[in-house]
């Protein structure tokens, strides 16, 4: 498999975007510079509508830790699909591999994180191992982890520093320690 492009620092590429993305797992990029990296980053810019396109294609790409060809590949199953909004079509595909579901029911503070616990294969779904973080995972589906990855740092932190605020209907919210490692859920969209 190849790398995700030239590693740049999750800093530079949220300051460049002018937004943070809580994919990359380093909240407050934004605060101390708020300005575009580089020699001519505090100067005026003007962005044409091309720009801002790409901006966006940006962003999704690096979210979601796709390189270009692998982006270009669910853009085009979503236009095959039968609903005429390809783009809500786009986000549900995106939205529903294992990598990003492990992120979101905050098992790992960042996607790559999640990528490597699944690459790893600390990763149960339905329970059955599954170590391919490109997965889609079915609403209804029943993940957990493995027994010696609750118990890990990685973990703990994640759940100490969750990247989004809890919804007070979580079940998971305000409960005890045995009771967070139940299966969790995957919920219909």
């Amino acid at each position: 498999m190849s790398k995700l492009g030239n590693k740049k620092s999750a800093w530079k590429i949220q300051r460049a975007l002018l937004c943070e993305l809580p994919g990359l797992g380093k909240p407050g990029a934004m605060e101390r510079r708020p300005y575009p990296p580089g020699q001519h980053g505090l100067g005026r810019r003007k962005f044409s509508e091309y720009a801002s396109r790409l901006r966006e294609k940006q962003k999704m790409k690096f979210h979601y830790g796709l390189r270009e060809e692998q982006l270009r590949r669910f853009v085009r199953k979503a236009k095959s699909g039968r609903s005429t909004d390809w783009m809500s079509t786009l986000i549900g595909l995106l939205e529903t591999r294992l990598d990003n579901v492990i992120f979101r029911l905050g098992f790992a503070s960042s996607i790559a994180a999640a990528r490597q616990l699944v690459r790893h294969g600390k990763v149960r779904v339905d329970g059955k191992r599954l170590n391919i973080p490109s997965a889609q995972v079915r609403p209804g589906s029943e993940i957990t982890l493995t027994n010696e990855t609750y118990q890990g740092v990685a973990y703990a932190t994640a759940i100490q520093r969750p990247q989004f605020e809890r919804h007070p209907a979580d079940p998971r919210s305000n409960v005890s320690f045995f009771e967070r490692h139940a299966p969790l859920r995957v919920p219909s969209v």
